[in-house]
């Protein structure tokens, strides 16, 4: 992988992580598809049968494959929550970006995706304060904080491509 793009649900994860991919003409992978591929079955079905602790287990294995592979990859926005994610992530040498929005921006994409398992249980002040629980986590993953409320997609991109150029990451185009 050439970066992990990391944050809450909604944050612009996988959108970002496409067009980001195809400005470095790279792939995309979104962890939550290989998932998806892997268990042959949809995330809502994971938690419904097994339970969240099963997932994580998935997703943990489902990371550590990924990331020895090219291309930009987008997580789920628990993943980094986990422990034992968080230090995979961390022992990495793959950057990881937090692609940071504000509660507001976050409510506005997700309140009404039902593919989300934690939006379907979840009351509105329960998802701002995981949210806010996971901030730090977040925080202490991520080699570049991106807020991403007032940017164009092109700026978010510009701005990853800007900072693993500087550092040395990735070659200019």
């Amino acid at each position: 992988m050439q970066a992990i793009l990391i944050g809450f649900m909604g944050s612009g994860k996988t959108t970002v992580g496409r067009l980001l991919a195809q400005t470095l003409a790279t792939q995309h992978a979104d962890l939550d598809d290989l998932i998806v591929e892997s268990a042959g079955t949809p995330i809502t079905t994971i938690f419904a049968n097994y339970g969240e602790p099963y997932f994580r287990q998935l997703e943990q294995q489902t990371l550590i494959n990924a990331i020895k592979q090219p291309g930009i990859l987008s997580t789920g926005g628990g993943t980094p929550t986990v422990a034992a994610n968080a230090a995979v992530l961390k022992r990495s040498p793959v950057p990881v970006i937090w692609l940071a929005a504000t509660g507001e921006t976050i409510l506005e994409r997700v309140q009404n995706d039902r593919s989300r398992p934690l939006v379907n249980d979840l009351n509105t002040e329960s998802l701002m304060t995981l949210k806010r629980q996971r901030a730090t986590l977040y925080a202490n993953a991520a080699d570049l904080v991106i807020h991403t409320d007032q940017l164009s997609l092109q700026e978010i991109v510009g701005h990853i491509v800007s900072w693993l150029t500087a550092s040395h990451l990735v070659a200019r185009a």
